[in-house]
């Protein structure tokens, strides 16, 4: 398996809108072979900003490679920074291969 998170340094003042860009948006993560789950993180405040996160599973490194490559992500992520800057930049790109999972 293979986990794939976006970090997000969100402001304090855009978090209602971080969030409803993320709840209101298309899903089509479910129609991307190899995807297991999404979760979408709430973090710590710090003084400047609060700390979200992207965390999707994947059955492989190359299942999550190629949906980077297809369509529905690109459609996925085509209004991604247009509108009024909700962050202090840019997402940060973190992947882990799974080495241990222990389930109950």
């Amino acid at each position: 398996m293979y986990i794939a998170m976006n970090r997000f340094q969100v402001l304090l003042e855009s978090e209602d809108a971080f969030r409803q860009r993320w709840l209101d948006r298309e899903v089509l993560l479910t129609t991307v072979p190899g995807f297991k789950s999404f979760a979408l993180l709430r973090g710590p405040v710090k003084e400047d900003h609060i700390l979200w996160s992207s965390h999707t599973v994947w059955e492989s490194h190359e299942a999550f490679k190629a949906w980077t490559q297809s369509e529905q992500f690109r459609k996925a992520h085509a209004g991604a920074g247009g509108n009024k800057p909700l962050t202090l930049g840019p997402p940060v790109f973190e992947g882990f291969e799974v080495v241990q999972q222990i389930d109950n």
